[in-house]
């Protein structure tokens, strides 16, 4: 998919696209963001679907992460819908950096530009809230969905796991919540799951 021409409002000429694929609720991805050294920093960013469609994507960043402080760097970045649970584990929970901005594992990217809205602090955690304007997108393999819980599963150990030691959240709690998540993984889960988790563990305190 290509980008279209527009017009912005001061009449210049600017690129526009639309996302290649259709958003809706809270869509999990990775976004790449070109950092001070010249690597690509891959991260997991969660874009949000404006209830009527009319609106923007948004996406929040948490903390003073690299994403965060690349988006005001750069002003853009390239989210990339996987559907490897290992890649989206690595992402989440540790450091990956690479010289390309696409991941081999991107089943579609959309290159975007960012635009700050808003932000404040939540249980001593500062965030920032971004609309995500499209400019360029491609859909580099086409799939028949599935529903797998195992995938499921991991995503949301990532979260949970990505939350331990930070105010505002129980890590009894969050722990619960990790073990419940591993013994899903463990009945319904791919051995690319299973690795995936045991991705988690490693990257984590869990």
């Amino acid at each position: 998919m290509s980008a279209d021409r527009g017009h912005d409002d001061d009449g210049e000429t600017a690129d526009t696209a639309d996302w290649p694929v259709s958003l809706s609720g809270v869509t999990e991805s990775i976004v790449t963001t070109l950092g001070p050294n010249g690597l690509w920093n891959a991260a997991p960013l969660g874009l949000f679907a404006d209830g009527d469609g009319d609106g923007p994507i948004t996406a929040r960043t948490w903390g003073k992460t690299r994403t965060r402080g690349n988006f005001h760097r750069q002003g853009e970045g390239y989210v990339q819908f996987v559907d490897d649970p290992v890649v989206f584990a690595d992402a989440a929970l540790s450091i990956v950096e690479g010289e390309e901005p696409i991941l081999e594992s991107a089943n579609a990217w959309t290159r975007v530009t960012v635009e700050s809205l808003e932000s404040g602090t939540d249980d001593g955690t500062d965030w920032e809230r971004w609309a995500l304007h499209p400019v360029d997108a491609e859909i580099r393999r086409e799939r028949v969905p599935t529903i797998d819980r195992g995938f499921g599963a991991v995503i949301e150990a990532t979260v949970a796991a990505s939350r331990l030691g930070v105010a505002g959240y129980d890590d009894a709690d969050l722990r619960e919540r990790l073990e419940y998540c591993a013994s899903v993984v463990d009945r319904a889960g791919s051995p690319r799951e299973r690795k995936a988790l045991e991705r988690v563990r490693e990257h984590s305190n869990w």
